[in-house]
């Protein structure tokens, strides 16, 4: 596993990201546990959940598993970067109140606590703000983070899902306060066939020293070789691929990537991994396996060299957007 540094920190997470929102709603405690092994094992390091994750009225049930795969041998804490997420309502349906979400102050200090609780450790190396808060000033959520690294509670602090002038916002108002070292990762929809962080999102980040965490690298299964799935008879798209899918244009693009793959002897999957890679600013992008099968496909990705005629067909099929402000004026 090849390693790198976090944006401009001194941190060193490795280049793929394990991402856990299926401990849980897909796969149960125990099969969770063997994939967070076998991903420390192969050399993953950098382990990201977030608070809500378990969904509904599991919300927080992810956490709650990781914690009890850390009690299992606490040695295993010291080897991983652990990242969540605070912003969503973490209430029960039947008891949410005003200030049980997004970023004020008060609530960054429940939902710290709260995590804390559940992944049974004493500190959380990135806190990332999963959404953005139009309500809350950054003066405000800043003063709040200084006081949770004062107290060892949080390390870093990462966004996620946050437009390029957010990003510049949150860091030009983290300069502004002595100490407060600002975002340093931001978590984004990025992959071949979603390619609209590259305008923005990307620049800003990479200007401002963050490291990139794509999401969704298969886009929800699309890139995953989902045609050929549905011919064999297998899983059948849904979700965001099957909407895609419902556009013939769409579907055409994505049937010229899977034949170009299969001329290259390639998995579609694998690819469009490897393809994160490449890319300028990206740190590693987030896999989040149901099984350890996936698991497995994700490390072969890491390992996998796309040749310079690859890159030039996938670009061909995909092409960017380009940068801002030329992508959408002269």
């Amino acid at each position: 596993m090849e390693y790198t540094q976090l944006g401009r920190t001194g941190l060193k997470v490795s280049r793929l990201v394990l991402g856990t929102m299926n401990f849980g709603p897909q796969t149960d405690e125990a099969d969770s546990h063997s994939i967070m092994d076998a991903a420390l094992d192969a050399g993953i390091n950098y382990f990201d959940t977030a608070n809500v994750y378990g969904w509904g009225e599991n919300k927080g049930r992810t956490e709650s598993i990781i914690g009890n795969w850390f009690a299992g041998d606490p040695g295993r804490r010291d080897k991983v970067v652990l990242a969540t997420k605070v912003y969503a309502n973490m209430a029960a349906s039947t008891d949410a109140w005003p200030n049980h979400d997004k970023l004020s102050a008060l609530n960054i200090r429940r939902a710290v606590d709260a995590s804390l609780k559940r992944l049974r450790t004493d500190h959380i190396d990135i806190y990332q703000f999963h959404h953005v808060d139009r309500s809350t000033p950054f003066d405000e959520i800043w003063q709040a983070i200084d006081v949770l690294v004062q107290q060892g509670k949080i390390l870093y602090v990462g966004s996620s899902n946050f437009p390029g002038y957010k990003i510049a916002q949150a860091n030009e108002a983290a300069a502004r306060r002595a100490g407060t070292i600002g975002l340093v990762s931001e978590q984004c929809l990025y992959n071949l066939y979603e390619r609209r962080a590259e305008m923005e999102v990307i620049p800003a980040a990479q200007d401002y020293g963050l490291g990139v965490i794509p999401w969704s690298p298969l886009h929800g299964g699309l890139l995953g070789g989902i045609l050929k799935k549905e011919v064999r008879g297998g899983r059948r798209a849904s979700g965001r691929a099957a909407d895609t899918l419902a556009d013939p244009a769409a579907r055409s693009r994505i049937q010229a990537y899977e034949d170009l793959l299969d001329k290259h002897g390639l998995e579609p999957g694998e690819v469009a991994l490897a393809w994160l890679l490449t890319r300028p600013g990206v740190t590693g992008p987030i896999v989040g396996p149901r099984t350890a099968g996936q698991l497995a496909s994700a490390l072969r990705a890491a390992e996998l060299e796309l040749s310079e005629e690859l890159l030039a067909g996938l670009d061909e099929i995909f092409p960017g957007p380009g940068p801002s402000p030329e992508a959408f004026a002269w």
